[in-house]
């Protein structure tokens, strides 16, 4: 089966973000966080039997394999920017419509139209370990809106601006986070009600901060991939001097001792899960 292919016109930064995912082949092994992300978002999907369910931003399919194996759909919309990914989300949901494309632009006038014109509103939609990588988050909010019948429940999670707060501090790096009261503001003004949202805090140990960013690029992510460019107006790249002085600055300021006097440092998830019902 073909998956539908949305027109290429996302950001140059987005199609960076492809090509860094695309080959981020051990990202099951190493994004265990993110799997916890995707159970937490199972347990706030209020009904296993849904009409139809869209899943933005899929990936490797961690959560579509929970949605397979726990949700009940006449219909399913998978979403990935990764054209690399269609194979296995197909493979694991085979009657799914597999739609490739930056998330941001969907249309419903033509993309979900050339699909199926009874499917632009949904009872369900899923995302997990997404939409902090969007353009522009909050949009997402009045996106999912109108895309979801009365009374159809959006769950998905993003990062608080705490999240990774090791890197940002020493570096200066990372992805713009909306505050929660940001979050909370774009649901009421959307017209979305029972509005739940909860944070989960992850302090992740390594040994060392080498660990640390071999972790981050294995599951997607690069330091100087998350922000156009630095305090000089240039990107953000590694010298062996800034290395150096990186872990050097890590280990003073966020190495740990575990009981058995093991000496670690931590790298700091910090999720936003948020559950609401449009009216």
């Amino acid at each position: 089966m073909k998956a539908p292919t949305l027109p290429d016109t996302s950001s140059a930064r987005k199609q960076a973000i492809a090509r860094h995912f695309a080959t981020a082949d051990d990202y099951e092994q190493h994004a265990r966080i993110q799997k916890q992300v995707c159970h937490h978002l199972l347990d706030n999907i209020a009904h296993t039997e849904q009409k139809s369910v869209l899943e933005i931003g899929a990936g490797t399919g961690q959560m579509t394999r929970l949605l397979a194996a726990n949700i009940q759909s006449q219909h399913w919309i998978i979403n990935e920017l990764c054209s690399e990914r269609k194979a296995i989300l197909q493979s694991i949901l085979p009657t799914a419509k597999i739609l490739i494309g930056d998330a941001e632009n969907i249309q419903l006038s033509t993309d979900f139209n050339s699909i199926n014109p009874n499917l632009i509103e949904h009872s369900l939609i899923v995302s997990a370990n997404a939409v902090q990588w969007f353009d522009k988050p909050l949009k997402f909010i009045t996106q999912s809106a109108q895309y979801l019948q009365a009374g159809g429940q959006l769950v998905f999670n993003t990062f608080t601006p705490d999240n990774f707060l090791q890197i940002k501090q020493l570096t200066g790096q990372g992805l713009h986070y909306p505050a929660i009261s940001e979050w909370q503001s774009a649901l009421e003004d959307a017209g979305f009600e029972k509005i739940e949202l909860s944070t989960q805090r992850f302090d992740v140990p390594f040994a060392n901060p080498y660990a640390v960013l071999t972790h981050m690029k294995l599951t997607g992510v690069s330091t100087n991939q998350t922000q156009e460019q630095s305090n000089n107006g240039k990107p953000f790249t590694w010298t062996k001097a800034r290395l150096k002085q990186f872990e050097q600055d890590y280990c003073h300021y966020f190495s740990e001792s575990d009981n058995n006097e093991q000496y670690h440092v931590n790298l700091t998830y910090d999720v936003l899960i948020v559950s609401a019902f449009k009216a």
